[in-house]
């Protein structure tokens, strides 16, 4: 099936262009049936710093835990964290 592709538009900024794929299909836009995967080995996510209160016995507790398993307990807790959203 060929389907005619609209052009995608110019935009002015980043704000504009998520706005844009945030309202309309890609489909519309894109024949994807083309796309070719790629690797971006030098991109980094981004991150913020947050404060965290936690209540002194479980911060020990979390870093006995890390010093067990031989990590930094900040990056322990972003593992947990992790994994418990991704079992939700």
């Amino acid at each position: 099936m060929n389907k005619t592709l609209k052009p995608i538009p110019a935009f002015a900024n980043e704000v504009d262009e998520r706005r844009f794929w945030e309202t309309h299909d890609s489909t519309d836009y894109v024949d994807w049936s083309k796309a070719q995967r790629v690797r971006l080995p030098n991109l980094k996510p981004t991150s913020a710093a947050i404060s965290l209160r936690l209540p002194v016995p479980l911060l020990e507790r979390i870093k006995i835990a890390a010093n067990k398993r031989d990590v930094p307990y900040q990056s322990l807790i972003k593992t947990w964290l992790a994994e418990k959203l991704d079992s939700i």
